[in-house]
């Protein structure tokens, strides 16, 4: 998952943009932290607000709710059901915006959901601290405003590290949660100041999850209250693949098989050589790469007959191709970027009951080695390739099969929620006994 901002267009692919209202923010200055009313207990101050286990969430996101949709999506619909959520996005600056562009709506199939998108002039977009004061500023006001009464005494989530400065302790939040989904400063494009503004985040979090391994053994050591739940799967939408009345998409069906294919974004984290060598390696085989394109020159991805480039596709068409899959694969590169990746497609794959060939990424052996077929080298990614088409596993799938069905979002949503809801009894109890 790229850390480069979304362009704005990228974003305007499904209907519920129609529905989308301009907010008519104000020009004033920044104004200062909502603050919770409270009252006093004994001489001793306290909330005035009883425990909820319905308190809202503010999420702040680097990615986009209708991009690709991955961890923070999976997450935060989830727990949707249960909570108001305001998920506070920024898009690539416009060289026509004379002033930052503020747009509401609510997620389409996820009514909880408002998605609050944030824009701003290309002129303003190199001064931090405007864009930093004019997003607390613009989240506050609508907080206040169209949002007023949903969004009081909420947790804040960040994805983001960035957003820091502009809203920790800003919107009369009564927790912090900070789940890193990966090593975002790794990334190409990353802003330098990255690093300052995560340590920051980890030490103002009342929690944090992690979604790699690796990731947990870094973050752990600047969090006491830190834990590990890699990326989960639903396994009804992905076991779609495996019916046999499903039909292969339609642009699939007419690529010869057998498919060797890959779904997910298509960046600096992809071995672009390794990709060519494997469509070299056998000219009968088609190499299908889904996914948008980011970082990376489209002119320079590599070209061959038998190697089909089709863009993004929507995660509810993903079991289709999958469905036309005969071998999936995780072409990853090992680089700084794929170091601490513990890639959401894993389980995915599993729930297809596919074979999955993988470089060997640390995350993957370490979760996934059992299933997934890991190569060393571009040669044995081939030679396993060549295996995994002319002699599947069973034994291999079925254990895929039962890790999937082990590690579904809805059980890892439930087990990080018990950690929000004592994370909020402990705060809630030092503030009583203070």
């Amino acid at each position: 998952m790229s850390y480069a901002l979304i362009p704005s267009e990228a974003t305007n692919n499904n209907s519920d943009h129609l529905h989308q209202k301009d907010f008519p923010f104000s020009s004033k200055s920044a104004r200062r932290p909502i603050a919770r009313k409270r009252n006093r207990i004994n001489g001793r101050s306290r909330a005035k607000k009883e425990f909820r286990k319905d308190y809202p969430i503010i999420v702040h996101c680097h990615l986009c709710w209708d991009w690709v949709w991955q961890r923070p999506q999976q997450f935060i619909s989830r727990l949707s059901e249960r909570h108001k959520i305001l998920f506070v996005e920024t898009v690539a600056p416009a060289p026509d915006l004379a002033r930052p562009l503020a747009r509401y709506r609510s997620a389409q199939n996820f009514p909880n959901v408002t998605i609050l998108t944030l824009q701003f002039p290309t002129w303003r977009w190199s001064d931090g601290k405007f864009v930093d004061a004019e997003r607390r500023r613009i989240v506050q006001e609508f907080i206040a405003g169209p949002g007023a009464g949903q969004f009081e005494d909420a947790v804040q989530w960040f994805y983001d590290p960035m957003a820091v400065p502009a809203f920790a302790g800003h919107v009369g939040e009564v927790l912090t949660v900070y789940d890193c989904m990966d090593e975002l400063s790794k990334f190409r494009c990353a802003p330098t100041e990255i690093i300052e503004r995560e340590a920051e985040l980890l030490s103002r979090a009342d929690v944090v999850f992690t979604g790699g391994r690796k990731l947990f053994e870094a973050k752990s050591e600047h969090n006491d209250n830190c834990h590990f739940y890699g990326c989960g799967v639903d396994c009804e939408h992905f076991g779609k693949a495996r019916a046999k009345e499903a039909k292969v998409a339609a642009d699939l069906a007419g690529i010869s098989k057998p498919v060797l294919g890959y779904f997910g974004v298509v960046d600096e984290r992809m071995d672009y050589e390794l990709i060519a060598r494997l469509a070299d390696a056998n000219r009968e085989w088609s190499v299908v790469m889904i996914g948008p394109t980011m970082k990376v020159e489209e002119a320079m991805l590599p070209k061959r007959p038998n190697l089909h480039w089709l863009g993004q596709r929507s995660y509810m068409d993903l079991p289709t191709y999958c469905k036309g899959f005969d071998v999936c694969l995780m072409p990853f590169a090992l680089n700084e970027s794929t170091e601490f990746i513990n890639p959401t497609k894993a389980l995915e794959y599993m729930a297809t009951g596919r074979m999955i060939v993988s470089s060997a990424v640390s995350d993957v052996v370490t979760n996934f080695g059992t299933v997934v077929k890991i190569a060393r080298d571009p040669q044995e990614f081939v030679s396993l390739c060549r295996e995994a088409v002319e002699r599947p596993e069973h034994d291999r799938i079925e254990r895929g099969l039962i890790m999937a069905s082990e590690n579904t979002w809805v059980k890892i949503v439930a087990k990080m929620e018990e950690h929000i809801e004592e994370a909020l009894l402990k705060k809630r109890m030092n503030g009583v006994n203070a």
